[in-house]
């Protein structure tokens, strides 16, 4: 028998924030980090019932708020919280995103700003101000990025949606290099959820996602988180890395 022991796969000690904590695959990444016994704090511009109660489950391990990710201002102010309340945030899941539902014809001016500002500006904006936190406190972080395979493969409807996700997939390669080791940055890239967000499409062209999909269904936040967590562990060498998680269906 080992004698080996394991290490946990995220470190008690950690704080992670995520953004987009309230539902879907946000609140899922939430609750499974609750169960590796790691401290969270999680915004979204509406807090739900289900997050609340995690909140109030946890008293000692969660912080939540309700914050827009695109206000930075009021991002500031809920990392200075999370640190006064938890301690410092030596992980990011950068999950907050809004949909689109229109041709890109069609696509108003006001519509691409808020696509792009919520999708690629806050989140690179959230990211420098944490990093810069890290760093100055000789932390050895973690960045997670959700993507999304919009950003590798075509999509009607879709296109400012795309263009989002695909800056943040080259963001976070050159953010890895850029920091040397110090904090790792990696993304993951999921397919699609059946979920409001993927209401877009339509049946027609989801049942065409799902037949040429080997496993032979949509993607399930139960099937993205065990990848956040492995890229927020203690000890890992992956780095600057896009991990798509959709079942092949974009093979």
């Amino acid at each position: 028998m080992s004698d080996r022991v394991e290490t946990p796969l995220v470190p008690p000690s950690s704080v992670v924030l995520v953004s987009g904590g309230s539902r879907g695959l946000g609140l899922a990444i939430v609750t499974d980090l609750l169960a590796q016994g790691v401290r969270v704090a999680a915004f979204a511009r509406t807090v739900t019932p289900e997050l609340e109660k995690l909140a109030a489950e946890h008293p000692d391990r969660v912080h939540v708020g309700s914050v827009d990710v695109t206000d930075l201002a009021a991002a500031q102010s809920f990392v200075r919280e999370v640190e006064e309340r938890l301690g410092p945030i030596d992980g990011v899941v950068n999950n907050a995103a809004v949909g689109q539902d229109s041709l890109h014809v069609h696509t108003a001016n006001a519509d691409l700003a808020r696509i792009i500002e919520t999708n690629l500006t806050a989140p690179l904006q959230l990211t420098r101000l944490v990093i810069r936190r890290m760093l100055g406190k000789g932390l050895r972080g973690r960045i997670v990025n959700i993507t999304s395979i919009c950003a590798q493969r075509g999509f009607p409807g879709l296109v400012a949606y795309s263009a989002t996700k695909g800056g943040m997939d080259a963001a976070t390669r050159s953010l890895a290099r850029e920091l040397g080791g110090r904090v790792l940055v990696n993304a993951v890239a999921p397919g699609f959820f059946a979920s409001e967000m993927s209401a877009v499409l339509g049946p027609t062209q989801l049942d065409q996602i799902v037949r040429r999909t080997p496993t032979g269904h949509l993607t399930e936040p139960e099937e993205v988180v065990p990848v956040v967590r492995m890229l927020l562990r203690e000890h890992t060498n992956i780095n600057g890395q896009v991990i798509v998680v959709d079942g092949a269906a974009s093979v």
